[in-house]
């Protein structure tokens, strides 16, 4: 079920010749409100990484949504009359997504914009986001930028019905972000729906799991937590070992949870 770019991370050496491996990176993609964090989430509760202390998870979510571009004035009053296309690749701040993933790829522990939905703007803040083993990177462009695209080893598609996608984005951008009704329909018809058809649907082809119906699709989670429970416990990584160094002896790792950086 990995992608073509697995072969892409190397193992690190350290000085006392133990490797560590490298974070198993998932990209999550799907149009808007289509239950890409819905999916994620589940995939977290199942592998019991949610009731876990976040210095110590081996499984972390990121969301493309943090790494919206600051908005020039200009921008920003066309954003807040809802006539900013925030569905459009240029809105994503990519050198900054490739920085954070590079840094992630090397164990770095990252800091994480906060990004204000109602005033279009990044917040004063951070998230502090600690090196894990497996990290979900959520977003509706993650497999826009090949550059992007092939850090991750492995690429879910979340495929949801436009009639519900619809529903629910209506739903929450009153709810959750303060919109009005006919703002909310006016940018789904101008920006979202049209910026979907172009640039998201498009990926689709690049998935190596495609998921229907999102978060219910609970045989093809399933699917995929075996997958990661196989990496966490070595099995992947061993196969991987193996094809890489032929008939050659597995390199020696750490693999107990007190030699994870954290």
């Amino acid at each position: 079920m990995a992608g073509d770019s697995e072969t892409h991370l190397q193992d690190r050496e350290e000085e006392n010749g133990h490797t560590i491996r490298q974070p198993f990176l998932i990209g999550v993609s799907g149009g808007t409100a289509s239950g890409k964090s819905s999916v994620c989430e589940k995939i977290m509760e199942l592998l019991g990484q949610n009731k876990i202390d976040r210095h110590q998870r081996q499984v972390v979510i990121l969301s493309q949504d943090s790494f919206y571009m600051e908005l020039t004035p200009e921008q920003k009053a066309k954003a807040l009359k809802g006539q900013f296309n925030f569905d459009h690749p240029d809105a994503f701040d990519n050198e900054l997504i490739m920085k954070t993933l590079r840094d992630i790829i090397q164990g770095t522990t990252v800091q994480i914009p906060v990004y204000d939905f109602v005033t279009h703007s990044r917040k004063d803040e951070f998230v502090t986001v600690y090196p894990a083993d497996v990290v979900l990177f959520e977003g509706i462009l993650m497999f826009y930028s090949q550059e992007i695209r092939d850090l991750f080893q492995m690429k879910l598609f979340v495929d949801t019905d436009p009639d519900t996608r619809l529903s629910r984005r209506v739903l929450r951008d009153i709810s959750e972000r303060g919109r009005e009704l006919e703002q909310v329909l006016n940018q789904y018809i101008t920006f979202v729906k049209p910026a979907f058809e172009e640039f998201c649907l498009p990926t689709k082809k690049y998935a190596d799991v495609i998921i229907p119906r999102g978060a219910d699709n609970l045989v093809a989670i399933n699917l995929i937590v075996h997958h990661i429970q196989d990496f966490l416990n070595g099995g992947f990584i061993k196969r991987q070992n193996g094809l890489q160094n032929g008939h050659g002896t597995p390199r020696q790792r750490r693999t107990s949870e007190s030699s994870r950086p954290h």
